[in-house]
């Protein structure tokens, strides 16, 4: 290159930049108008840039007066051609933004959404974002209306299964003041019984408030599973033979685990104290524990909903309760749910607030296990026979759920 090449180089170069930044000045002051401008902008500032470098050289006699015509020509022509490029495209880039933008307003509302096709890839890729958040807020809602419609449900049938008693209890009190009573002894023996019902009720309430809070704390070590469901069936054989079911359970010698001995004791005293509850006389209640090794649990950790992978201990109870079916299988665990809408109290089991189950399935979650609950029929589980009783089995990791005093984390849901 020449000195005289040089010279047109850096002409040329300057009016350029002058024009590039002229340009950018313009989009800036056009930043907040549409996007029309800018691609306006984008097409006609090159054009401009060429056309101000062959001016510019002119001026320094590099170029002829014929020259600079023909190209202030072609110049013209080409800014045209690029606006009219940049104006289709600008038209088709905002049908493209207000789609997109139609389709923001429908993510969260509740009415059906399905991503668009349309516009470059970025655009498809924002929409199928779209969706996919949408489709996670959907399942968020539905999950905050399931949590609020527990939480109704826990708080008006905890205040009738508060209120019941406390009348009760009134009642008896007037009638023990007034001296109304032929048995002030049996009164006071009522009352008391009462009393525990409702520390019970809110013991369970406290717990299941701990496991939903993440602020349940575990302190693990070897428990020998045969030690607690002795334990829990020499707790409920009383209320077994008040009630006429033969109570029983099997467990090999031997079989250990890590786990917090409260925690687990509570699930298995709740377990089969449920089991006793729905068995109608000459019911049997039986408890069989088993070890798992790992292969074997991967099958049986499926069925019960999963859980962490290695050797597991399994726990069964099953009971004669008739069968509870499809649809109150899927609430069984739910928070305060039921079998018997009238939620009448039981004299003899002391039926709660129906917050025994959630809190087994909270504890053995903690756990890193797995409870589930199925109908046992006359030809086996699940083989179109006549429901006799109900199995629940819960799968459980030997090594633990963790370090000593670990703070477990709260449950995603509540039900």
């Amino acid at each position: 290159m020449n000195g005289e090449q040089a010279q047109v180089v850096l002409v040329a170069a300057v009016a350029a930049v002058v024009v590039g930044v002229v340009g950018l000045l313009l989009a800036w002051l056009v930043r907040r108008l549409s996007i029309r401008w800018q691609l306006g902008l984008a097409a006609v500032v090159p054009v401009a840039a060429v056309l101000a470098g062959v001016l510019a050289a002119s001026q320094r006699m590099f170029i002829s007066d014929d020259d600079v015509e023909v190209v202030t020509l072609v110049a013209g022509a080409a800014t045209v051609v690029a606006l009219a490029v940049a104006l289709a495209l600008s038209r088709a880039v905002t049908r493209w933004s207000l789609s997109l933008r139609e389709e923001v307003r429908r993510v969260g509302s509740g009415s059906p959404y399905v991503g668009g096709a349309r516009g470059p890839s970025e655009f498809r890729a924002l929409s199928e974002e779209l969706a996919t958040a949408h489709a996670r807020l959907e399942e968020a809602r539905g999950r905050a209306a399931r949590l609020e419609d527990s939480r109704r449900e826990l708080v008006s049938w905890v205040s009738h299964d508060l209120r019941t008693p406390l009348a009760g209890m009134r009642a008896m009190t007037e009638a023990l003041e007034d001296g109304m009573t032929p048995d002030p002894e049996r009164y006071h023996r009522q009352i008391r019984v009462e009393v525990d019902r409702m520390v019970r009720m809110v013991d369970d309430l406290f717990e299941l408030s701990r496991i939903h809070a993440g602020v349940l704390r575990l302190a693990p070590e070897a428990v020998v599973l045969g030690d607690v469901v002795s334990d829990a069936i020499a707790a409920a054989d009383p209320v077994a033979r008040a009630r006429g079911v033969r109570l029983g359970g099997a467990v090999p010698g031997g079989l250990e685990l890590v786990a917090d001995p409260s925690g687990l004791s509570r699930v298995v005293s709740n377990l089969v104290m449920n089991a006793v509850r729905h068995t109608p006389p000459g019911g049997t209640v039986h408890v069989e524990g088993t070890g798992l090794a790992a292969g074997v649990r991967a099958a049986a950790g499926d069925a019960a909903g999963g859980g962490a992978g290695g050797d597991c201990v399994e726990l069964v109870v099953t009971d004669g309760c008739g069968g509870i079916g499809a649809v109150d299988l899927a609430r069984v665990f739910d928070v305060a749910w039921q079998a018997e809408p009238s939620r009448t109290p039981d004299d003899v089991t002391g039926r709660g607030a129906g917050l025994g189950l959630a809190i087994v399935k909270g504890i053995v979650e903690a756990h890193r296990g797995s409870v589930h609950a199925e109908d046992v029929t006359e030809q086996g589980v699940d083989q179109g026979g006549r429901p006799t009783g109900c199995r629940f089995r819960v799968v459980l990791p030997v090594d633990g759920p963790g370090p000593p005093d670990a703070v477990v984390p709260a449950p995603v849901a509540l039900s």
